[in-house]
């Protein structure tokens, strides 16, 4: 199944932040996935505004991939300034903004649910290879990550 950039895009301000940004909802109806895939196109100047997604039923965790643009993510008041390729993730109950500072529009991939027990992706090819990196580049075993 296909689904084609700008299908069911919509325009919206999120978390009262600053001037609308536009949203693609991708396989909102098809995927049986227990989370939400989005692309954003913040406007210059634009935010998604400071907010938290409390713990309990209504718990959300966010990873924040930077696909074009420049963007400035603030969690727990640390703040990340965001190149292309770049990813911050936003766990349940932290304080969150992501703010794009530049003269033109950021492209964010956003995927969010609610927080659960994570895959041994160890037993796929590519999971054993992310995991063999990371270990490369601290010189051993990856705080977290799956043994």
């Amino acid at each position: 199944m296909l689904e084609r950039a700008g299908r069911a895009q919509f325009a919206i301000t999120l978390h009262d932040g600053e001037r609308p940004s536009e949203l693609q909802w991708y396989f909102r109806e098809e995927s049986t996935l227990p989370v939400a895939i989005q692309r954003w196109e913040l406007p210059p100047g634009g935010s998604e505004g400071m907010h938290a997604h409390p713990p309990g039923a209504e718990a959300l965790e966010e990873i924040y991939v930077l696909l074009d643009g420049a963007a400035v993510m603030t969690v727990d008041g640390e703040r990340f300034d965001l190149g292309p390729g770049d990813a911050v993730i936003a766990r349940a109950g932290t304080r969150h903004d992501l703010v794009n500072p530049g003269p033109s529009p950021a492209s964010v991939l956003v995927v969010w649910g609610q927080p659960g027990t994570a895959m041994d992706w160890t037993r796929y090819r590519t999971g054993r290879a992310s995991r063999d990196a990371a270990e490369r580049e601290t010189g051993g075993h990856v705080a977290g990550g799956p043994r």
